[in-house]
């Protein structure tokens, strides 16, 4: 019979026990060194939608300082964040229509947020990506790897 108990616990346990959910967004700052606050973001592969929220942690305008994250193949990086200067700030210097690019937010600056979801179908195992600023001069060093975690 304790057996019988011990199993009916543990099953009713399972049941009740919540499900162990992806986190399927993140939070990155940046700030008036040109600095993200994070090197590399994993995406879980369950996740349907993942989002990233912005936030610039300084206090300069976006004028001055302004950040974006921009997420695109490593390969791409240079070609889109040239093609973006010409867009220019109302365009969040990311060209109109460019498909190298996956999911940008639009520039902010001190004390400002902003947000971007994407669809992680975009995404494919092995691929190397990078998000970056797209603020004219910030993309050779404000920077990171974002990778399709399992």
């Amino acid at each position: 019979m304790k057996t019988q108990q011990i199993a009916a616990v543990v099953l009713a346990t399972l049941i009740g026990a919540p499900a162990m959910a992806a986190q399927c967004d993140v939070e990155i700052g940046g700030n008036d060194a040109m600095q993200f606050d994070k090197s590399s973001i994993a995406v879980p592969a369950s996740c349907k939608q993942f989002t990233v929220k912005l936030k610039h942690t300084g206090k300069l305008p976006k004028a001055a300082m302004g950040h974006n994250w921009v997420l695109s193949k490593t390969a791409d990086v240079q070609g889109v964040a040239a093609d973006g200067i010409p867009a220019g700030a109302d365009k969040a210097y990311v060209k109109p229509g460019d498909a190298r690019v996956i999911a940008h937010t639009k520039v902010i600056g001190g004390g400002e947020t902003d947000s971007v979801s994407f669809d992680v179908a975009k995404l494919k195992a092995g691929e190397s990506y990078t998000y970056f600023c797209s603020f004219p001069g910030h993309s050779g060093i404000m920077k990171g790897t974002l990778t399709l975690a399992k």
